[in-house]
């Protein structure tokens, strides 16, 4: 059914949720996974000027990138799955879709945030991504005591 696991990963509360569903998943099915984490910085690419400290930000969030997702692949380890980590630049909801489509994933496992009624019109992530893709889709959502 499901071969290959996206799992969209930048260490917050509801990325972990999503994250050890997308791992318990594979597990049962003896899925492999893949975490994701996309660098989005304010403005770029979207602007022309570049600020004086942009290639250290970047580094940066490449670096926290390369944390969160080894941090995921431990998890994956512990559950005996075997994970594969990448780092994109861009719109989140973009990369995601993307790097699913272009790399053969079987399905997307990724958390949601509580939103409140009023961001639940706008959208967040997850829900551009549940829009967009061609890819399957499962969001594990967090409510609002999580």
């Amino acid at each position: 059914m499901y071969d290959t696991i996206l799992i969209p990963y930048d260490g917050s509360d509801e990325a972990r949720r999503g994250a050890e569903h997308g791992i318990e998943l594979a597990a049962a099915l003896g899925a492999s996974v893949h975490a994701l984490y996309v660098v989005d910085l304010p403005g770029a690419p979207r602007t022309v000027y570049i600020r004086d400290d942009e290639e250290q930000i970047r580094e940066e969030h490449r670096d926290y990138g390369e944390r969160v997702t080894e941090e995921l692949c431990g998890m994956a380890g512990e559950q005996g799955v075997e994970c594969t980590t990448a780092i994109r630049t861009g719109s989140p909801a973009e990369e995601i879709v993307d790097y699913a489509e272009e790399n053969g994933m079987d399905v997307i496992v990724l958390g949601s945030a509580y939103q409140g009624k009023f961001r639940a019109i706008l959208g967040g992530t997850s829900d551009k991504v549940v829009r967009t893709s061609s890819v399957p889709v499962i969001t594990d959502r967090m409510s609002v005591e999580d």
